[in-house]
């Protein structure tokens, strides 16, 4: 059961605009960010799940945002919400409550916020093992500052200082940046995500294959960053690893259906 933990959709009266709007360098969109689109991708590409991610750029589109990841929910679409450091923890986790949202992204080069502010952490203190926690990490912008925000060193402390959160990083754990994500984060208590675009291929694959078996294929999870990749072009690439079939299976879905709570055949 092939999960993609890495996808990003919008309402389909907003999607080309959103696009449109979160232009990343050297990017070009490989779909329209809809709904309906992304089903189509899965469809033809082998991928039983996708995580919906959702983010909300301001604290005032929190609960919008949370409503319409909570109305994806299907066998096919886990959505993802949610939080906003502008809004108190109580506040953050009723939205989460009030949707039945078991995880969120948090995507500090979109959200303006670093994963060490403080009003961050008191977040996740409340989460405890609740709710799990998708992060961006690494560069993804063409300002200094702004992928500043969120670091490999970031993520570790973050992992030391609430061992109970369901932890997982987003492109190894420093897109940009692997050097330091191998040093700072192989082998602790993350989930790694595989997601590097525009694609996996471009990370030489006996890397890949050493960091997956130095952290554990039971810590690591697909993730395609839809529709900023191709996930067929990536579902290829890990399978291309030279991973035992266990390994594979692991990746491609089994870490993440038990890291989420999801009934699959490849996390028992």
């Amino acid at each position: 059961m092939i999960i993609d933990a890495h996808t990003h959709v919008w309402p389909d009266t907003i999607a080309a605009a959103a696009l449109g709007n979160n232009r990343l360098p050297g990017l070009t969109a490989q779909g329209d960010g809809t709904v309906g689109g992304l089903t189509a991708h899965m469809d033809a590409t082998g991928v039983d799940m996708s995580c919906c991610l959702g983010i909300a750029n301001q604290a005032r589109h929190v609960d919008k945002v949370n409503a319409f990841v909570a109305g994806l929910a299907s066998e096919r679409h886990f959505g993802v919400g949610t939080v906003h450091v502008e809004l108190s923890a109580e506040e953050n986790l009723a939205s989460l409550r009030r949707h039945g949202i078991r995880a969120v992204k948090l995507h500090p080069l979109f959200q303006n916020f670093a994963l060490d502010d403080p009003r961050l952490w008191t977040i996740l203190e409340a989460f405890g093992s609740e709710i799990a926690v998708i992060a961006h990490v690494g560069a993804g912008s063409g300002d200094a500052h702004t992928n500043s925000l969120s670091s490999p060193t970031m993520i570790a402390d973050i992992a030391r200082q609430f061992p109970d959160l369901r932890l997982m990083a987003c492109h190894f754990g420093g897109y940009k940046i692997l050097d330091d994500a191998e040093e700072m984060l192989c082998g602790a208590d993350v989930v790694l995500e595989t997601s590097w675009p525009p694609s996996l291929t471009t990370l030489r694959p006996e890397r890949v294959r050493r960091l997956i078996r130095r952290h554990g294929a039971e810590r690591v999870v697909f993730g395609s960053d839809w529709p900023m990749a191709d996930p067929a072009k990536e579902i290829e690439a890990i399978q291309a690893l030279g991973l035992s079939d266990t390994e594979t299976k692991s990746v491609l879905g089994g870490t993440l259906a038990r890291v989420l709570g999801i009934d699959s055949p490849w996390s028992r």
